[in-house]
């Protein structure tokens, strides 16, 4: 799902967000960060548009998370 809004935004750039710790007993806040990024489990790894609201979402539960810049598809 959230791989579907990075191929939408034009072909900026990505960043590939992975979960390494549990979200249990983490404030609902971070909870629903980490869920509106689109993780699931850990070691789950999604590619989202490196948009501030996606950076925000990041940053909140960034004690929890891998980012890696992601390599670029190619369109274009």
């Amino acid at each position: 799902m959230a791989s579907k809004a990075a191929e939408k935004s034009g072909g900026g750039k990505t960043i590939k967000v992975t979960l390494i710790k549990s979200v249990y007993g983490q404030l609902a806040s971070i909870r629903g960060s980490v869920k509106g990024l689109g993780l699931r489990r850990i070691g789950h790894s999604v590619v989202v548009a490196d948009t501030p609201s996606n950076r925000g979402m990041v940053n909140a539960a960034s004690h929890m998370l891998k980012v890696e810049t992601a390599l670029s598809s190619g369109k274009g």
